[in-house]
């Protein structure tokens, strides 16, 4: 076996040791300050002793009890006797207060239990507490069937003004990180009640939301809130916040309870901040941590630990200055007293050790070889390059950190993010007439370097001749009165023209003579292509918005031109026709649904409604050319079969052969009140007939311009007094996300809803179908057979 791997193994288990018995012995000195204070906390609870006075009272009872003063924290938090005569020279302790009165969930009395218990049952559980976090829950825990709390919250006042959450419980970490740093905003209760001393009862949450900002989302969520300070000396720089979900008032056994908690508080959070324990230092030791105090950089002071042979078996810090810092992250003075293999233990056995072991021996510093290491500069990951460095001092060691920056990683970062910012840098000494310029510089002004840099009067030569005017003057401004300048010129090079930024101040004597300018200069000719493209974009868009614009107009007056609604129901050949034509509510086109209603020579009466895909002019056109042929067709003869057919042909050899469309055409014999219909591709007509709603089976057909050989059938319908019939384009039923099927239904249920036959409303059942927005044309035909006997007289 290797003996000097065993070494380091013994060495390695010997840290290993002292650290586990540094842990305990700091765990002991944490847990007997903990109980002192939260002892102290509680008898200041309950008696109103100051601190000093709690501590002496302590000290005296220990005393007369023949006991250790830990003993006698443990007993005064469990119990909390009534205090003895307070001692010669101490102001009167205030009385013990009478048992307290404490409510069960439902509000009503539980009971009666001593103020004390209930405050030596909280002191008991402070104690194991280890952050203000975690005190936090404590206190939900132990509040929450006392005064039914739902939340906790501890707000500590920052030295700059603000407030910052330090413990909570009871709320969601969303809402803990929207308020963890509050401003230093007037209507916060917890400054209000920091700022005042005394506690802030949040009972009438109307008129609690006119006076503060109320925190939770919704505020609703905790009806009634308390924030009370606690007590630290002559102020207090912790709130509590304690919010309860119900919104009763809080009872005055509640308030005084919560108070004494509060003050309970004060003593546990000062044991979070007392700092650690730390061994007696000598004289010598103190002054020379003064000096490490007063260094720059990170060094530490270390004493080498022997063993009774006198070989070292660790090192002692002595001294350390503020930058250096262990894998614990303690700085400082913090490091003081520690020992090396506890503060870095992976230096067992290493280079390193053996580095430190040679400079002592030798007397000869030791410079250990160049690592590369990760530092947090500004909140934002550093890599930087360092390398130890162990010199012999007195019988000590002096170990410092070197950190390597090489002046040419500097330069290139420099030249790095001018490069980026397409930026170059510019100095004028304005007593020696020196001038220094960045190679990028050269390149911003689009300036070879072999001629050299100009001087500061020259440089509105370069600019074009409209913008060489302001250049000069904020020149000559900052020459003569130190006034720095952020201008804008054009420069003229064999790429084209070059926009450009120079800004620049001045560096002054005490009596405000500039004697230096320095600055940069910076192409924005990208930047400013970009915006003038963005310019002339906005100019085609609003041009392009005109044309559409107009084109709406003019597709909208032949629509009214070639569709004229009838401003009242009209009768045809014995039956009841209304008329509804509605555009789409959204975009800036019109469609191509339309409607035919006339009588025919032999006095039938012809009924179309049809859809043409598309919006705007060519879909208008289209329109107008479906309506008025099949009108014509169907008047001189043709059969509705026959009619779609010829339209079908017509849209395929149309110009834009793409067009489709589709229609449903209907004719009606009065004489025998027969309604002959046929379609193509058009949704079903609706009858309501008796009180029962229905759609028609269609009979085959496709829609038009969709196919050379489609065939078309036709179906007919006998038509019953009080029979009410539907023909209408899909953009009455088609709603986004739903299927043609569920907007049939609604149709269906909306006809019902508002009555069938004569008493239906149309305008009603379109409000109910056309609540939304609507993104088609919707056009309706209402045909309705009247019941016998019913006047016919004043339809147009």
């Amino acid at each position: 076996m290797d003996p000097g791997h065993g070494a380091d193994l013994t060495a390695l288990a010997e840290v290993v040791a002292r650290q586990r018995a540094e842990i305990e012995r700091l765990r002991d000195v944490a847990a007997t300050s903990a109980v002192l204070e939260r002892a102290k906390g509680a008898l200041m609870a309950v008696t109103g002793y100051t601190p000093s006075a709690a501590h002496e009272e302590l000290l005296q009872r220990a005393k007369d009890g023949n006991r250790t003063l830990l003993e006698q924290c443990w007993l005064t938090l469990g119990a909390l006797p009534p205090p003895r005569e307070q001692p010669s020279g101490t102001a009167p302790a205030s009385p013990m207060r009478p048992p307290a009165t404490v409510a069960s969930g439902d509000g009503a009395p539980a009971g009666t239990v001593d103020m004390a218990e209930v405050l030596g049952h909280i002191g008991r559980d402070l104690v194991r507490v280890g952050s203000p976090h975690e005190l936090a829950g404590c206190l939900l825990e132990h509040l929450t069937p006392e005064v039914r709390a739902d939340a906790v919250m501890l707000y500590e006042r920052l030295p700059e003004g603000g407030l910052e959450l330090i413990g909570h419980a009871g709320i969601d970490a969303t809402l803990a990180a929207q308020w963890r740093h509050v401003p230093p905003l007037s209507g916060v209760p917890a400054f209000d009640a920091l700022q005042a001393g005394e506690p802030r009862w949040l009972e009438d949450l109307p008129a609690d939301r006119t006076r503060y900002l109320l925190i939770g989302n919704p505020p609703e969520r905790w009806l009634t809130r308390a924030w009370l300070p606690v007590p630290a000396g002559n102020a207090a720089c912790v709130a509590l916040g304690v919010l309860r979900r119900h919104g009763r008032p809080f009872k005055p056994h509640e308030r005084e309870l919560l108070q004494a908690v509060a003050r309970l508080c004060a003593g546990r959070l000062r044991a979070f901040d007392a700092p650690p324990e730390r061994p007696d230092e000598d004289g010598v030791t103190q002054t020379v941590q003064a000096v490490f105090d007063a260094l720059p950089g990170a060094a530490i002071l270390l004493t080498p630990l022997r063993t009774a042979s006198g070989e070292v078996e660790d090192y002692r810090i002595d001294a350390a200055t503020a930058e250096a810092v262990d894998v614990f992250g303690r700085t400082g003075r913090d490091m003081v007293g520690k020992h090396i293999l506890e503060s870095y233990p992976s230096v067992a056995g290493e280079s390193l050790w053996h580095g430190y072991l040679q400079a002592l021996e030798t007397g000869v510093p030791f410079d250990g070889e160049p690592f590369v290491y990760q530092d947090i500069s500004d909140g934002a990951p550093v890599t930087a390059t360092y390398s130890v460095r162990a010199a012999p001092l007195g019988d000590g060691l002096l170990v410092t950190w070197l950190r390597h920056d090489p002046v040419e990683r500097q330069e290139q970062r420099l030249a790095d993010v001018q490069r980026l910012g397409n930026l170059g840098w510019a100095n004028w000494n304005l007593i020696t007439q020196e001038i220094s310029w960045s190679a990028q510089a050269y390149t911003v002004l689009g300036r070879g370097p072999a001629r050299g840099p100009l001087r500061l009067d020259q440089l509105p030569g370069q600019a074009l001749p409209e913008d060489a005017g302001p250049l000069t003057r904020a020149i000559g401004e900052l020459v003569r009165n130190a006034r720095p300048f952020d201008v804008p010129f054009r420069i003229e090079t064999p790429q084209g023209v070059r926009h450009l930024r120079m800004v620049a101040e001045a560096v002054t004597e005490p009596d405000g003579s500039p004697v230096e300018v320095h600055g940069f200069v910076q192409d924005l000719t990208a930047q400013r292509s970009a915006e003038l493209a963005l310019v002339e974009s906005e100019r085609a868009m609003l041009l392009q918005r005109g044309i559409l614009q107009a084109e709406r107009a003019l597709a909208a007056r032949l629509q009214h031109a070639l569709l004229p609604l009838p401003s009242k129901p009209v009768r045809l050949a014995g039956l009841r026709v209304e008329v509804a034509y509605l555009p789409a509510q959204s975009g800036i086109h019109v469609g191509g649904d339309w409607f035919s209603a006339i009588e025919l020579p032999d006095y039938d009466a012809l009924f179309v409604v049809g859809d043409v895909a598309g919006h705007g002019i060519d879909a208008v056109a289209t329109m107008a050319q479906l309506r008025f042929t099949a009108k014509g067709m169907v008047s001189t003869g043709s059969s509705l079969t026959g009619a779609l057919a010829r339209l079908n042909q017509l849209l395929l050899h149309s110009r834009d052969s793409q067009t489709t469309a589709t229609m449903v055409l209907a004719r009606y014999d009065p004489d025998e009140q027969v309604l002959a219909w046929a379609q193509a591709g058009h949704p079903p007509p609706l009858l309501v007939r008796h009180g029962e709603v229905r759609y028609l089976d269609r009979p085959g057909g496709m829609l038009l311009g969709a196919s050379g050989a489609p065939v078309f059938e036709s179906a007919e319908l006998r038509l019953e007094p009080g029979d009410r019939l539907l023909l209408y384009t899909d953009g009455l039923v088609e709603r986004p996300g739903e299927g043609l099927d569920g907007g049939f239904t609604r149709l269906a249920e909306a006809v019902r809803s508002h009555g069938c036959g004569e008493s239906g409303s149309l305008d009603a059942l379109l409000a109910t179908m056309l609540a939304d927005e609507r993104r088609d044309d919707v056009c309706v035909l209402d045909i309705r057979m009247p019941l016998e006997g019913d006047v016919q007289d004043g339809y147009a």
